[in-house]
Formats: C-alpha cells, structure tokens, sequence
C-alpha cells in the first residue's frame, strides 16, 4: 500500500485520518505537543511542508536491503506484521533497551528537579494528550514527530506503534511526545566502528563468526589482513565453514584458521574446498587426519591443486627421494610442507648437513621423512646450535650423525630447558657416558620430570638399581612394562609414587621463585 508522509517545517499539524481530523480533542492535544516540539527546534522553523513518498526516499526504505538471515526485505508495506522485518534490521536486544531507559530517566528526573512545578505540569498534559490519542485509534511517535494513520506507522526506523488495546505508562516516553528508540545495532560492535569503517551489512557475519569465539579484537585483525573477508554473505560463510566441519575440522580449529587465513571464507565448496581435500586424501592421508591438515596448513587452499600443489609432491618425490608410500605421514608430520618454497629450503639443508656433518643423501632423506619439520628449521640459530651442542659433550661427527638419523627431532629440542639438563642427569645421577648415547638416542627426547627421575628414583627406592650406570633401556618401556620387568610392583604404586616425586619438586621449584 503506498504511502505518503507530511514532513513539517513549521510543525502544522496534518490530519492523516478521519479519526483524528474529527475529534477537536484529539486536534487540539496534537497541537498542544507540537507546540512545544517547535520550542526544542530553535532555528529549524520555516514555512511550507514537504510531501515525501516512502518508496523513493532511501533514508526511509533501501529496495536492496537484506535482513539479518540473508532475506531481502520487500520496500512496500503490508499490512501482516508491519514493521517486524525492520525491527530485526534496526534494533537490537530490548536488555540493552531498559538500561538506556534507565540513564534518561535519570537524566528526565534531574531536570524535573530544577523546575518542579514546571515539570509536573509539562508531564500532566503530556499523560493527558498520550490517553487522548490512545482513546482515538493508534499513534506513532518518531524523531518528536507524531503521525496519526489508522493504527499503522510509516515514518522512518525508528518507530513505536500504540493500540489503543494495549496500555502504555507515560513514564516509558523521554522528551516531548517521543519514546526512546531501541538501541542502535551501530552500537552492537563499538570499538570495531571505532577502529575500521563499519558496514551494518557485516553484522550477520559477525554474529556468525563470534559463535567460534572470535571477538572485536579479531575482527580487526581479519581486517587489516584481508578487508573483503568481512564482506562475505552469511550464508556463503556458513556452508563453507560448515563443509571444513564435515571433513573433521575441528570447532576450536575454526577460529585459528579464519585468522591466519580470513580468505577462506571466499574459497567455494565446489571450485575450491572440495578439490583440496580430495588431493590430501590421493596423497594417503587418512580421513580422521584430513581436519589437522587443513587447520596446520588453512593456507593450501590458496595454492593451485594443479599448477603449485602437486608439483610440490612431485619434487619431494623425485627429488628429495621421498618414497611414494611414505609421502602421506610426512605431510601429516608437516603440513606446511606443502606450501613452502621445498626447492630452496631443501637444497639448503642438503648441502649444510653434507658439508657439517658428511651426511650421505640416504641419511638426509631418512632425516626428513623422519621429522620433516626439518625443511623448517633455520640453519643458523636451530640445527648449528645443536649440533655444536652434542659435539660439546663429547661426540663426534658420526655420532651425532647417528643420534640425528636415529632421532632427528633432536634438532627440535630446547638447548637450556631440555638438552643440557637430561645430560647432566646423565652423567651425575646415571653415572653415565656421552657415549650411550648413540645405542640409546631416544633417552634424549623423553621427559625428564615425567619418566627419567620418577622410574630413577623409585628403583633407588626400592634397592632395585643396579651398580654401576643406570640401564638406559629401562626408560624405554610403558609404565605398566616397567612395573613388571623392572620394578616388580603394581602400576599404582609407581604412579602414587611419582605424583608424590612431582609435588615435591614443584614445591621446591616455587620455593625458589619466592
């Protein structure tokens, strides 16, 4: 039904109905309030009034508007439901509503206090207009603005509608005539609008998104990274998040992935996503791993399958010398193999462990299929140090050659936090040479809190620790294995002993930090 509003200059009141025309009452009220709404608007009078239709004016209505869902929204009006499209689009929840209502209020009564008299007399004739016009019919109050048509409103965003067969009190108005509008959606995402220019189109999205717990703060990192992120439509967003769920990603998984990688809101499931995944299940990797791919890696889904992706498999395979069926647990040990320039950082390290270390081909492969992350590893603050490390205590170049083709994850381990504190234990409580070492590599890479001293020391407990060095091979076994073999006792007293081993080390360890 099309409509047109009377937007006054010099607030003359306008009948819009018979109703209201026809009542001296309900007229004379009506210019009552508008009499005092002219004294607010100081500078604003002129003559004349403006005829606006609301199917041509866009601060009215927007024909491309969408709501929240992604529904466009029709420009007309209709008579079922006026308005509910738009309240959803405009306002926000009504909590945030009472507490705006509140500080008017606040700020209503504080005035009230400076003219008593005044102000009861301005909110008794306001009481007595708002119950002349309920009698009458329905009324919308807009922007100080009142707009009588036969129960329905027209004016601008935000509106209120009374019937006459619903009760209003007149302490839910502020000002004159005017009821306080719901809360702006602009408000929804302050410090973001704050922070970069904010479009309301964004909010669906947001609001989606923030469901994987990212906040404002993250929005502005999406952003800066990649602005047209934040433009995708919610339901694009949604079914393509949705297909990385069904493919084992992980939900926590999402909100790491959107920030290191905010174009893969854009990626399509058909052109893009599934033709990604279908290659990382070709290169044997299992489908309960496909999801700890894509969220180590979210960056290969903006690589060519065709022109980056399978050149890059191609090389480790015939020129690295990766076996075919090894290539599936080598990405799933590092993903990031995948996007990375292979060609330089392979040939790099080829050449400084060939130099360092004399390492043949065949040893540098194994390394690699090993522990990939290798490729990864700066030459001169990861791998020199730590070769420099054990060659302190004693090895020699083909002994370290063997403790890193044996355990190459050597190369991963902290200097100060982890090497050097199992060596000492080594040699001072396991009367231990450097040497065992080479038979025993994998001594280096268990934990010295959890498995080396608590099985150490129960043995002392017990009397059970041979003379001489400590048998490496006893920390090899499961706890349940070395109960049997080892300690002859029952894996809860091992376990009882060793959470007691641990308290008593964190208390010592706190002590020291006081």
């Amino acid at each position: 039904m099309a409509a047109f509003y009377l937007y006054t200059f010099n607030l003359i009141p306008h009948s819009h109905s018979s109703s209201a025309s026809s009542n001296p009452d309900s007229l004379s009220n009506l210019n009552s309030i508008s009499a005092k709404i002219d004294k607010r608007r100081s500078g604003c009078r002129t003559s004349g009034f403006a005829v606006l239709s609301a199917h041509s004016n866009p601060r009215i209505l927007k024909s491309n508007r969408r709501s929240r869902y992604g529904q466009v929204l029709s420009p007309y009006d209709t008579d079922d439901n006026a308005g509910d499209e738009d309240g959803d689009w405009f306002f926000d929840d009504e909590d945030s509503e009472t507490e705006e209502f509140d500080a008017d209020r606040k700020k209503f009564k504080s005035q009230k206090g400076n003219d008593t008299r005044q102000g009861s007399r301005r909110q008794l004739e306001e009481d007595q207009s708002i119950r002349s016009l309920k009698s009458e019919g329905s009324f919308n109050i807009c922007k100080g603005e009142l707009d009588v048509k036969n129960g329905k409103n027209t004016i601008g965003s935000s509106f209120y509608t009374f019937n006459k067969s619903e009760d209003y009190d007149s302490s839910e108005m502020h000002g004159i005539g005017k009821l306080k509008p719901r809360k702006s959606t602009e408000n929804k995402y302050c410090r973001l609008s704050e922070e970069i220019d904010l479009d309301e189109k964004w909010f669906p999205l947001l609001d989606y998104l923030s469901t994987f717990g990212l906040k404002e703060s993250h929005f502005i990192q999406m952003y800066e990274r990649h602005m047209p992120s934040l433009q995708i439509n919610v339901c694009s967003a949604q079914e393509r998040l949705e297909y990385l769920s069904s493919v084992g990603v992980k939900h926590r998984d999402i909100k790491r992935i959107i920030l290191r990688q905010p174009q893969i809101l854009e990626y399509t499931v058909e052109n893009n996503l599934k033709s990604h995944v279908a290659f990382l299940v070709g290169l044997g990797i299992p489908d309960s791993r496909i999801g700890h791919v894509i969220a180590a890696a979210p960056s290969l889904f903006s690589y060519s399958v065709e022109n980056s992706l399978k050149p890059t498999v191609r090389y480790l395979i015939e020129e690295v010398g990766i076996k075919k069926n090894d290539l599936g647990k080598v990405v799933q040990l590092s993903p990031q193999i995948l996007v990375q320039r292979i060609d330089s950082s392979w040939n790099a390290r080829y050449s400084f462990l060939s130099r360092e270390l004399g390492a043949p081909r065949d040893s540098i492969v194994k390394m690699v299929t090993k522990h990939p992350q290798l490729l990864h590893y700066s030459i001169e603050d990861g791998l020199l140090p730590r070769i420099n490390f054990l060659r302190s205590i004693g090895m020699r170049n083909s002994d370290v050659l063997k403790v890193l083709t044996n355990l190459t994850q050597v190369l991963s381990l902290s200097l100060e936090d982890n090497l050097k504190p199992k060596y000492m234990y080594l040699v001072n409580e396991l009367q231990n040479e450097v040497h065992s070492l080479t038979k025993y590599p994998m001594y280096l890479s268990l934990s010295l809190d959890q498995r080396i001293r608590p099985r150490h020391r129960f043995l002392v407990s017990l009397k059970k620790a041979p003379k001489g060095p400590f048998p490496l091979s006893s920390f090899v076994p499961t706890d349940e294995c070395f109960c049997q073999q080892w300690a002859g006792t029952s894996l809860d007293s091992y376990l009882a002993f060793r959470q007691r081993l641990l308290l008593k080390d964190f208390a010592k360890k706190y002590e020291k930090r006081r």
